[in-house]
């Protein structure tokens, strides 16, 4: 098979959320694959030092401060990115946060601010980046979902929710628009060593023990472990692949778990 199904030169790719951890891994991936990437942030510091170190890795981005969650300042962007860069053939909606409290403890506030950054912000994403998809009739777009959008855990109903969500979004996304040549699909992640998992991966951390005895591979995956998957759903190789959500988990949601002993 010819590897220029995952080529992604002279295509532009919009990874929100890729100042740091996955959303930077991914980027960096459709980097090498070819693709000029463009990022977003809610902080001008955040951009300014991603920035620097996508450019020690050899990669130009183009960094634009917006909120993914305000519907006129997406638009806004889109346009200007599409003035300024180009058309947006790939995007990724990788923006997100999580609160982890008890149901009755959940303040509405939080859970609502979950749900708008993790739900409704890759919708109005993708509806504008969409519009000019659809007159371009092309066009990939890739959601990170989570285990959360199958599997359920306590403490992260909000979270739990939007992913839920965000894979049906991903599912009718694909059915409406796969008539323009659109590709709407999602990864969804298993648990992921970064930054903000450090502390639950110590050796002896009863987490740690608990997620590398739920996932086969016994391993937490890397933000690179990604990558592929990435390149795959952005690439011309996964155009008759729409509505899916892939998982790339180390196989927790094969396994029923260890027998005890």
């Amino acid at each position: 098979m010819s590897t220029s199904l995952f080529d992604l030169t002279g295509k532009r790719a919009l990874v929100t959320g890729a100042t740091h951890g996955i959303g930077m891994a991914i980027a960096k991936g459709l980097a090498e694959a070819g693709a000029k990437i463009i990022i977003n942030d809610l902080m001008q510091d955040k951009l300014d030092s991603a920035v620097q170190e996508y450019k020690s890795f050899g990669v130009d981005v183009a960094a634009y401060l917006f909120d993914v969650t305000d519907e006129h300042a997406v638009k806004a962007h889109v346009d200007k990115i599409e003035r300024e860069v180009g058309p947006i053939d790939i995007l990724v909606n990788n923006a997100g946060i999580i609160r982890r409290t008890p149901a009755v403890e959940t303040e509405i506030k939080d859970f609502e601010l979950v749900v708008k950054i993790d739900l409704i912000g890759p919708f109005i994403m993708s509806k504008y980046v969409g519009i000019n998809m659809i007159k371009r009739k092309s066009g990939k777009i890739i959601n990170m979902c989570s285990m959360m959008s199958e599997l359920g855990r306590e403490t992260v109903n909000a979270y739990a929710a939007s992913k839920g969500g965000l894979k049906m979004l991903t599912k009718n996304l694909a059915s409406e628009w796969a008539q323009y040549n659109i590709q709407v699909n999602g990864i969804g992640p298993g648990y992921i060593a970064t930054a903000q998992t450090a502390p639950l991966r110590e050796p002896g951390h009863p987490f740690n023990n608990f997620i590398l005895g739920r996932t086969p591979a016994q391993r937490w995956g890397d933000p690179e472990d990604l990558v592929g998957a990435a390149i795959f759903l952005s690439s011309k190789a996964s155009d008759f692949v729409n509505g899916h959500i892939l998982y790339v988990d180390g196989g927790i949601l094969a396994y029923l778990g260890k027998t005890p002993q």
